[in-house]
C-alpha cells in the first residue's frame, strides 16, 4: 500500500475520544486508508452496498444492538461505516452510543456526499465528532518525473513529505497529471487502463450516488449539464449562458452545481475582494478536483491528446487543484482568483492568514519580466503582499522582478 501525507496526522488524530467523520470524493482512498490505520478488528459496515444498506434502513435499531454486542473488553472498539450518508438514522444512533459511554466505542463513519445529510436534516454530531477530508494526490505524495540532482522544494504554502515515511506513489511527470489527474486508484495502475477506468467513474460511479439519493429527476438533461460544467471548468461561471444552452432553469442549474461541490467533485473558488480597485468582478470560477475527472465528465477520452489541445488552460486548473487541496489540509487561509473589469487578472490570490500571495500560471519553459506585469501592480496595491510567482516549466527558480519568483511546476 502507498503511504499518503495524511496518514500519521489522521491516525494520531483517530486516537481521540471523539465520532470521526471522513468525507471525501469517490475512489480518493478513504476505505484503504482507513483499514491500514484503524486497529483490528473492527465492525464495518459498507452502506454502499444495496443488501447492508437495505438491512440497516429496514431496522434501524440494528446498528445500535450489534454495536453493543461487541466484547466490552475490546476498548475502544472501532466501528467503520462506510458511506454512512447511505442511512442518515445511523448518525442518531452514533450519538445515543457515544453519549452513553464515550470510551467504548471509537466511531469512524466515511462519506462521499453531504448532499442527502443536509436535505433530511441529518445528525452531525456538533460537539462530539471531528471533521477530516481526504483528496486527490498532493504532489508530495507523488513524486514529479524530473532529472536526477534537480531539486524537488515546495516554495508556496509547503507541503512537504515526511523524511522518515517512503512508498510514495509512482513519480509523475506533468503531461501525465494533466492527462489522467491525481485519484490514487488512477496513478497507481497502467496507462493503458486508466482511460476507461475514469469514463466508467462517471457513467458509473456518479450515476450511481446520484440515482440511489434521488438527487436527480432528469439524467439525460443532468449529463447535459455535467459536460458543460466540465468544458467550463476553471472559467468564470455564466449560470444564465449554462441554462439556456442546457435547457434548464437557473435556480436548477445553481443547484446541479452545488450537487458536484456536496459530492466532493467540485469547488467554487471566489473572486478576492480585498482589494483598493473599485471595478472588480464577483462571480466565482468552478473547478473540478481532478483533471481526470474533469476529462472524463466532459465526454472526453483521457490522455495526453486532451492535454495538447489547451496544456496551458489545463495546466492553470492543475496548479489551482494543488493549491486548493493544500488550502483544504492545512485548514486556514483562502484561494481566491482576481479579475477587473478592465480585464486585469492574476489567476491565483492565496491568502495564508499572515500574508497575501498572487500566483500567475504559464505554460512557457522561458518566463519572462513581462509575465511578471500584474503581480508586479498587485503587489504595489497590497501592503500585505510582499512576494508573487509565476508557477511555469521552467527548469530551476528565477528572479523575474523585486519579489517575483519564476518556479518550475514542481517547485510549487
Amino acid at each position: 500500500m502507498f503511504n499518503r501525507w495524511i496518514s500519521s496526522e489522521l491516525e494520531s488524530r483517530l486516537t481521540r475520544p471523539y465520532v470521526h467523520i471522513l468525507f471525501g470524493a469517490r475512489q480518493t482512498g478513504k476505505t484503504t486508508l482507513l483499514r491500514s490505520l484503524v486497529p483490528k478488528p473492527a465492525l464495518a459496515y459498507n452502506l454502499a452496498d444495496p443488501e447492508e444498506r437495505t438491512r440497516l434502513m429496514a431496522d434501524p435499531g440494528a446498528f445500535r444492538r450489534e454495536c453493543e454486542a461487541l466484547p466490552s473488553e475490546r476498548h475502544p472498539a472501532y466501528v467503520i461505516v462506510d458511506e454512512a450518508q447511505g442511512v442518515p438514522a445511523v448518525f442518531d444512533a452514533v450519538q445515543v452510543l457515544y453519549d452513553s459511554d464515550k470510551t467504548r466505542w471509537r466511531f469512524v463513519l466515511c462519506g462521499s456526499s453531504a448532499r442527502k445529510l443536509r436535505r433530511t436534516g441529518a445528525n452531525l454530531l456538533p460537539g462530539r465528532s471531528m471533521l477530516h477530508h481526504l483528496l486527490p494526490l498532493l504532489l508530495c505524495e507523488r513524486p514529479p518525473g524530473i532529472p536526477s540532482g534537480t531539486k524537488e522544494e515546495s516554495m508556496i504554502l509547503p507541503m512537504r513529505w515526511p523524511s522518515d515515511s517512503d512508498n510514495r506513489f509512482p513519480a509523475s511527470d506533468l503531461p501525465t497529471r494533466l492527462a489522467y489527474g491525481d485519484l490514487p486508484g488512477i496513478a497507481a495502475m497502467p496507462e493503458a487502463d486508466r482511460p476507461a477506468v475514469l469514463r466508467a467513474y462517471c457513467s458509473t460511479h456518479l450515476e450511481e450516488e446520484i440515482r440511489r439519493e434521488a438527487l436527480v429527476k432528469d439524467w439525460g438533461a443532468f449529463v447535459g449539464f455535467l459536460r458543460l460544467a466540465a468544458m467550463e471548468s476553471g472559467h468564470i461561471v455564466n449560470f444564465a449562458a449554462i441554462s439556456r444552452e442546457v435547457g434548464l432553469s437557473l435556480p436548477t442549474v445553481k443547484s446541479y452545481y452545488q450537487l458536484l461541490e456536496d459530492m466532493f467533485i467540485g469547488w467554487h473558488l471566489p473572486v478576492y475582494s480585498g482589494s483598493p480597485r473599485k471595478n472588480l468582478l464577483s462571480t466565482p470560477r468552478f473547478h473540478f478536483i481532478d483533471l481526470g475527472i474533469r476529462h472524463a465528465a466532459a465526454g472526453l477520452k483521457p490522455g495526453r491528446d486532451v492535454v495538447m489541445t489547451d496544456p496551458g488552460r489545463l495546466f492553470e486548473q492543475w496548479v489551482g487543484i494543488e493549491l486548493w487541496k493544500r488550502v483544504q489540509y492545512i485548514g486556514q487561509g483562502g484561494l481566491h482568483y482576481f479579475r477587473t473589469r478592465d480585464g486585469a487578472e492574476i489567476d491565483y490570490i492565496l491568502d495564508t492568514g499572515r500574508e497575501i500571495i498572487p500566483i500567475e500560471v504559464k505554460w512557457t519553459e522561458r518566463p519572462s519580466p513581462s509575465d511578471a506585469r500584474q503581480i508586479i501592480r498587485f503587489l504595489g496595491d497590497h501592503s500585505r503582499a510582499k512576494r508573487g510567482f509565476v508557477v511555469c516549466r521552467c527548469p530551476r527558480p528565477q528572479k523575474l522582478a523585486v519579489g517575483v519568483t519564476a518556479l518550475p511546476w514542481f517547485c510549487l
